[in-house]
């Protein structure tokens, strides 16, 4: 005889939000990629199956919930400087670097050659929707290659082993393994953003090498076969290629100290390290650092941007799910006004992230032929970064309470999206630097900021009249008084996310973003739009029930 309390009594309970296709689920998406081949397409549909799946979300929750730990020595008392992860990380690191989420960007051949920031982008949105933490490495790496650009031996060398799409864990010399993949050390205790208070230096050691010693207060992926590190020479601030195990198969002189206990991005590691007379190889000049790592940088805060975007998008979906299979008062909380209203302006933020991010990565695609696309991306990747960055925590939260208690225990993902979101805001520069970095490019010329507002006019037409004005206006402020940048820095990206939505959306989309944005006072909240738009119709559209 069955008890009351059996489960099979529980009802009015949302079911589970997994097992499905994370691309084709998404129109959003699809139409900011609706411009690619369909072999393309047809890919990223693939992708999106295979991360959307029940079991690829769980790997993600056990990746996260049995955290990496630290060996620093064997059962002998030998240094090995081991970080061990659970084998669901190494599923997902497999994965994602069989997707080439690792090196695409470097792709100049085949059928993505013309378009493959955008393709990566599109996979990376998907992918940090089961789980973020083990995509930077991925991030790392591709980035990284950047930087090996201005050593061509080191990249002759490196960069076929990065570009492999084989993921290999055994502790050997990098030319002895199937694929490799690089970190990054530069921060240091009292060097974050200002790296010129760089104090790790580097000796030339008269063979090709230097010798490093200092440390590095966040080394993250601290089990990636190299690490870009900067330290100083005599000649300033250089950039160096540091193996984790040299050529010979010796450890080189890193030692971990400890794994960070981080906020979020749990199933990633992160250490402090401290550096001994390691081995490393100059990538680019001598007291040239600044500028080995620029495009570097610039590609990671892309990264930053489309993956906090993506868990936005995530948290949406999730809160509509639930919103369509909860009932309260006698109706799905879908149908409630108040929710309704919520939900589609949370949808207008996703979306117009999305948008935004993925029109910056079309610019990062046109750049080489397109200076004005050039300009565009250097201007406006400190404020993708900044704005997208900095709204995926409000929203995130937002769609926790949409849950009520269930979006707040671990049993969800909203808590690990959560957790997730302010890594990338912090990551390659916070907010304030975002808007330093603004200011530093328009100073400089006054080309980016031409690029941007012809590509407003362009996609709003006459009605950018005034809000032209207002940027050129703003930008007048800043750079008379620098402490006003993040104003400046806020409506840039939201005028471009604006006319983005306008590019590849109804224009009532775009409408509902700029009026309820940029066209009345500042809001603190969502469920601000007003009964002029049909809230529910936004809310069917970005996120269609199975």
């Amino acid at each position: 005889m069955s008890s009351a309390f059996d489960s099979h009594d529980v009802f009015n309970q949302s079911p589970p939000f997994a097992g499905r296709n994370l691309f084709t689920s998404d129109p959003g998406l699809g139409a900011l990629v609706e411009s690619l081949p369909t072999p393309l397409q047809d890919d990223l549909a693939a992708h999106g199956a295979a991360w959307g799946a029940a079991e690829t979300f769980e790997l993600g929750r056990i990746a996260n919930q049995s955290i990496p730990t630290l060996k620093t020595h064997d059962s002998t008392g030998s240094r090995i400087d081991v970080v061990e992860f659970h084998p669901a990380y190494h599923a997902l690191m497999r994965r994602s670097v069989a997707a080439g989420l690792h090196c695409s960007t470097w792709d100049r051949a085949g059928a993505e050659s013309e378009v493959r920031t955008l393709v990566r982008a599109a996979r990376l949105f998907m992918t940090v929707q089961a789980e973020c933490g083990h995509t930077w490495p991925m991030t790392m790496t591709n980035a990284s290659l950047a930087a090996l650009a201005y050593a061509p031996s080191i990249a002759n060398r490196w960069s076929p082993l990065a570009r492999a799409r084989q993921y290999d864990t055994s502790q050997k010399p990098a030319t002895e393994k199937l694929g490799v993949t690089l970190g990054i050390g530069m921060t240091e205790k009292q060097a974050g953003s200002d790296i010129s208070a760089t104090t790790t230096r580097a000796e030339d050691a008269r063979d090709g090498s230097w010798r490093i010693t200092g440390h590095k207060w966040f080394m993250s992926a601290p089990m990636s076969d190299a690490f870009l590190v900067l330290a100083t020479t005599v000649q300033g601030l250089s950039c160096f290629l540091v193996p984790r195990i040299l050529p010979d198969g010796r450890r080189n002189g890193i030692r971990l100290m400890r794994l960070k206990d981080k906020l979020g991005n749990r199933s990633n590691a992160t250490a402090e390290a401290e550096l001994f007379e390691a081995a490393g190889w100059l990538v680019g000049e001598a007291g040239g650092g600044v500028a080995t790592t620029f495009d570097m940088v610039s590609l990671i805060r892309l990264d930053c941007s489309i993956a906090s975007a993506g868990l936005m998008r995530a948290a949406v979906a999730e809160a509509v799910h639930h919103a369509r299979h909860r009932k309260a008062f006698g109706a799905a909380l879908v149908d409630q006004p108040l929710m309704a209203r919520v939900l589609a302006d949370m949808s207008l933020d996703a979306l117009g992230a999305a948008a935004l991010a993925f029109r910056l990565a079309e610019a990062y695609d046109r750049a080489d032929e397109d200076p004005a696309e050039a300009a565009f991306a250097r201007l406006m990747t400190p404020a993708v970064k900044y704005w997208v960055c900095k709204l995926a925590p409000t929203l995130i939260a937002e769609a926790i309470e949409c849950l009520g208690g269930n979006g707040y225990v671990e049993e969800s993902r909203l808590p690990r999206l959560y957790r997730e979101a302010p890594a990338n805001a912090v990551w390659e520069g916070a907010g304030n630097v975002m808007c330093v970095a603004v200011m530093r490019v328009l100073r400089k010329s006054s080309e980016p900021l031409e690029a941007v507002l012809a590509n407003i006019e362009d996609e709003l037409g006459s009605s950018a009249t005034s809000t032209l004005n207002v940027l050129r206006a703003a930008t007048a402020v800043s750079l008379a008084d620098e402490g006003s940048a993040r104003v400046l820095t806020e409506q840039l990206a939201m005028t471009v996310a604006a006319a983005a939505l306008r590019r590849r959306f109804p224009a009532v989309i775009a409408d509902a973003f700029l009026d309820s944005r940029l066209g009345k006072p500042w809001r603190s909240t969502y469920g601000m739009l007003d009964s002029r738009f049909d809230s529910r119709s936004f809310v069917d559209y970005l996120c269609p029930g199975k």
